[in-house]
């Protein structure tokens, strides 16, 4: 049985999807990198992880949904269907296997990888650009990639041993940014960084222990330029090879008490400054 506004659906007779059913069964192993790199797939969850995912064509592959949130949200399970793409109804317990959260809202995509080469980014003439060096925390990186996209940047660089953009925690916490700037997977370091000066773009890394005030660059108009911000993990920071060419090594000032700001933080007040200083 068909319906227009779901799309392909099973008929009454198999009902919907389940755990052991073969495509639920092939999508849950998503859940893994090595599949993810494999196939060139992952998953997207919850609605509006979906309704940026339709936004791209191409970009989505399968939509699973429960019969509530179909309902729910029929308007994305009617672009789907008018995209041409299966809309199959799972049980409850398929969905929970087919989600990483607690109290998953209903709906799971199966959507394409979305990454660019580097030259492909940069030949787009981005203004601010965010790299993501040796990051491991998959919660951390994707709230820098919706804070690098909040603030205007032109591309997210994932560059050397980071965590996979297509991580499921990495995902939810892009918020659906992850779908609107360029993703690049990078593993020469070095290579990023003559990239990234090649075509323009001052180069800054992020360290507590910088010689380069944010305040400073900014009240001196270096930020004005196209920009490049380099953030290493929270743990161990940048590697020293970053640090060591970058154009400038740059601390947060703390006016206050606190011995440090977490990544998402510090990368959100210098993402803001250049972005504030580039408009």
């Amino acid at each position: 049985m068909q319906s227009p506004a779901r799309g392909r659906r099973l008929d009454a007779v198999a009902g919907p999807f389940t755990p052991r059913t073969p495509r639920v069964v092939a999508a849950r192993r998503l859940h893994r990198r090595r599949d993810r790199d494999a196939t060139g797939r992952f998953l997207a969850e919850g609605p509006q992880a979906v309704r940026e995912a339709l936004d791209g064509t191409g970009t989505v592959v399968e939509l699973f949904g429960t019969p509530a949130a179909l309902d729910r949200h029929a308007e994305l399970a009617a672009r789907a269907a008018r995209a041409d793409l299966p809309v199959s109804e799972v049980t409850d317990e398929a969905l929970a296997a087919l989600t990483e959260t607690v109290a998953p809202q209903g709906l799971v995509a199966v959507c394409r990888h979305l990454d660019v080469p580097l030259a492909t980014a940069l030949g787009r003439g981005p203004r601010l650009v965010a790299v993501l060096a040796g990051i491991r925390d998959p919660g951390n990186a994707g709230t820098v990639l919706r804070t690098a996209d909040a603030a205007g940047a032109g591309a997210v660089v994932f560059a050397g041993d980071t965590v996979d953009p297509y991580n499921g925690k990495c995902v939810r916490a892009s918020a659906g940014s992850l779908f609107h700037v360029d993703v690049v997977r990078a593993p020469d370091l070095p290579g990023v960084v003559d990239a990234l000066r090649a075509a323009g773009l001052s180069v800054f890394a992020t360290t507590g222990y910088g010689d380069s005030d944010l305040d400073d660059l900014a009240d001196h108009g270096r930020l004005a330029a196209p920009t490049a911000w380099l953030f290493g993990s929270e743990a161990h920071g940048l590697p020293a090879e970053l640090t060591a060419v970058a154009d400038a090594r740059v601390r947060v000032p703390l006016h206050g008490r606190a011995e440090s700001l977490n990544l998402a933080a510090a990368a959100a007040v210098c993402l803001y400054a250049s972005a504030r200083a580039l408009r």
